[in-house]
């Protein structure tokens, strides 16, 4: 009896490690050709997408991946290679307010007020992606992240309707890159659930036009 449990446990742990490699690789070969790092190789989007996260670490050190999507977004905005930015990110309590962050350092960095547009129910990629199209009104956008995490954009938005490229952010290496790295191997696999039930943002609200 407990030969065959584990024969069967062995089978259901080796199923479940292919469907998260086939989730990761579905995903990574739909942006080939798609993301891109330098300025001078992408194509112009009137819009931005920047993705939201954290200034801060959990203790308090800077985080290095919001760090690096405030300097690819204001890479792209002085490149002439988007117009306007739409931060889309997490505004779940009066304490937490991911764009309003994002939107501060933009305009410390050179963007004009004007041009920076907020998504404050950006609570996931995917209904960052939706609303982006939904509620901003999008036809084609520029996601900016990090490579990893564009690429799962990339998926998501086009399986909704929305035509994305991507621009990579720096990423980030050693034991907190492989952490991030790990974590998104499983919003892979939530991708293909999310798309099988139909899964839709937790807020729509009014029409905005950016411009």
């Amino acid at each position: 009896m407990r030969k065959r449990y584990y024969k069967i446990s062995g089978i259901f742990l080796v199923a479940l490690i292919l469907f998260i490699l086939v989730c990761d690789y579905i995903i990574s070969s739909s942006a080939d050709g798609k993301t891109f790092s330098t300025t001078s190789e992408i194509a112009k989007n009137r819009v931005g997408l920047v993705l939201g996260t954290s200034k801060k670490l959990i203790g308090g050190l800077p985080n290095p991946y919001y760090t690096y999507r405030i300097k690819a977004t204001l890479d792209l905005f002085k490149a002439k290679k988007i117009d306007f930015v739409l931060v889309s990110g997490d505004n779940g309590t009066r304490y937490y307010n991911e764009p309003n962050t994002f939107k501060k350092d933009l305009i410390a960095g050179g963007i004009p007020a004007d041009k920076i547009f907020l998504d404050f129910a950006g609570f996931r990629t995917l209904d960052s992606m939706v609303r982006a199209k939904e509620v901003f009104g999008l036809q084609s956008v520029t996601v900016i992240s990090q490579e990893f995490h564009n690429q799962r954009a990339i998926y998501l938005a086009e399986k909704k309707g929305l035509k994305a490229i991507g621009y990579n952010a720096t990423g980030i290496s050693g034991k907190e890159g492989l952490k991030v790295q790990l974590r998104e191997y499983l919003a892979r696999v939530k991708v293909f659930l999310d798309l099988l039930f139909n899964t839709q943002p937790k807020f729509f609200g009014e029409r905005v036009e950016i411009k």
